[in-house]
């Protein structure tokens, strides 16, 4: 029963096997490989329009360097106050842009766009002492579990437009948050005004796979160099292109996203059903929080589930009570229906 996070589940058997492939052979290095420009290639396809890819070790890496390739001297990036940009990521983003992450409120993980208005408003272009607003950064699926409708992603994309700034998207667990809102990869990104993306894999099945993704490949002219000055430029990286390629074969991504968020759905059911537990609030892709009774959490740990206790966000609907504990789970590819039910059915027990 591993519900800490979907980077606690191993890889894809159809990974790993593709990654055995391709460990058995010669190929050109730093991503000059056929198999490297094929899923250049592949990403064209996906998000119906040409687009420049580059392949990076980390979500950190991802986030960070697509911040710093829109970098302004003096740059403000905006984004939601518990952002995984500015709570988990240890000040990276703010090192490798140079620019510094501005906190803007919002309930569930989502930036309202009134509250962005008036965030970009009090720093000018010219407030040379304050900093001047350089980009705006949403996260989707968000750090609470739930998605940015694209009616959601309209209205930033429209404050970003209008006030002359890039967008970029953390997208750590994007394929979760196209399978719950059930669009395509370009609908959910160019076509909403989503200027550069962070794709992830390695949440969804994969040993380590992450691309930075640029809608406008003239937006990427100099990427190479910082690619490289930040050394995240690998040597054998058709690695990760080679994971990249069995991950978006028959849309292997998507069902594999498609069943963690099922998996997530069966959690919020039966946590539905409980009358010593409940849903923290309502969530849409793989994370579930939920709110038991600190007995119920300690039987759970004891006998093998694992999750994390969680700090109560600064919206938080309803207040935890000195016997509850709020926890996160998350679901993954591997999480079978039996770890799901044995889990509600400790907690219905204790």
């Amino acid at each position: 029963m591993f519900f800490a996070s979907d980077n606690w589940a191993g890889a894809h058997p159809a990974i790993n096997e593709r990654l055995s492939k391709e460990s058995t052979r010669f190929a050109a290095a730093y991503g000059s490989s056929d198999l490297d420009k094929s899923i250049e290639v592949r990403f064209n396809e996906i998000f119906e329009r040409e687009v420049a890819v580059f392949f990076v070790a980390t979500g950190t890496a991802a986030n960070s360097l697509s911040l710093a390739s829109i970098a302004r001297p003096g740059g403000l990036t905006f984004c939601h106050s518990e952002a995984h940009i500015i709570e988990d990521e240890c000040g990276a983003p703010d090192f490798f842009s140079g620019m510094r992450m501005v906190a803007v409120e919002g309930p569930d993980g989502k930036m309202l766009p009134e509250n962005l208005v008036s965030r970009i408003a009090r720093y000018p272009q010219d407030a040379i002492h304050h900093g001047r607003a350089a980009a705006i950064s949403i996260t989707q699926a968000t750090e609470a579990g739930t998605v940015y409708t694209l009616d959601e992603i309209d209205a930033i994309a429209k404050i970003a437009k209008d006030n002359g700034l890039p967008l970029h998207m953390d997208g750590a667990r994007f394929a979760n948050a196209l399978m719950a809102l059930g669009c395509t990869p370009a609908e959910m990104t160019w076509k909403r005004g989503v200027d550069v993306l962070s794709f992830g894999g390695t949440k969804n099945g994969c040993w380590c796979a992450e691309a930075i993704v640029f809608f406008d490949p003239e937006l990427a002219k100099d990427f190479a160099f910082l690619r490289k000055r930040t050394a995240q430029l690998f040597s054998k990286s058709r690695f990760i292109a080679a994971q990249f390629d069995a991950y978006l074969k028959d849309d292997l991504w998507l069902g594999l996203a498609g069943h963690a968020n099922e998996m997530a759905n069966r959690l919020r059911a039966g946590f539905g059903s409980l009358n010593s537990a409940r849903l923290a609030w309502p969530t849409q892709a793989n994370e579930v929080f939920a709110i038991l009774p600190k007995s119920s959490a300690k039987a759970a740990q004891e006998n093998g589930a694992r999750f994390y206790d969680w700090l109560e966000p600064r919206d938080m609907p309803e207040k935890v009570s000195a016997d509850e504990v709020l926890i996160r789970m998350v679901t993954s590819f591997a999480t079978t229906e039996e770890d799901v039910d044995q889990f509600l059915s400790i907690c219905a027990s204790a």
